[in-house]
């Protein structure tokens, strides 16, 4: 079990993930995305425990996550393409231990270079067979507070449930 803050990294896939993946537009072609409930808490309280991270490859949509994941929730988000994330990762964060949570078809290949990897229930049919854990929830629909349950019981031996803020 890990127990030093420092050998962990969460790293976080935006959309499909945090996010529905899916777009939302008003009648004046408005761009919008769906984010789920309780994500932000959970990862507040990981936060405590290691680093977290978040990229996407969604360039259109970069603002909307940036407002959402860095203004509102305090993260970093890094735009990475999703053909260039083994390499993003390794050159980044060297040999750190990663924790990386996505859903899409191409992320099989980053799940087979990681430490730990996490995908919702609603990823790619691949994706969750090589999974390490597949969260019970959709993207979007409370995945990456699962996630963070998930971490602090098989990593720290913590039950999220008795965590006192």
């Amino acid at each position: 079990m890990i127990k030093k803050r420092s050998d962990l990294i969460f790293l976080i896939d935006v959309d499909g993930t945090l996010s529905t993946g899916e777009y939302i537009c008003d009648a004046e072609g408005k761009k919008y995305k769906i984010f789920g409930p309780d994500d932000t808490d959970a990862l507040k309280i990981l936060r405590e425990y290691m680093h977290i991270e978040f990229i996407s490859g969604d360039k259109k949509g970069f603002e909307i996550s940036k407002n959402r994941i860095v203004d509102h929730m305090g993260f970093k988000l890094t735009l990475v393409s999703s053909s260039k994330r083994i390499e993003w990762i390794e050159r980044k964060f060297k040999k750190k231990k990663i924790i990386y949570m996505a859903d899409g078809i191409l992320d099989h290949l980053v799940f087979k270079k990681v430490y730990y990897s996490i995908c919702p229930n609603n990823s790619d049919q691949y994706l969750k067979k090589i999974s390490k854990y597949v969260s019970k929830c959709d993207g979007g629909r409370r995945a990456v507070a699962d996630g963070c349950k998930h971490i602090l019981k098989v990593f720290f031996n913590k039950d999220f449930h008795k965590i006192s803020l």
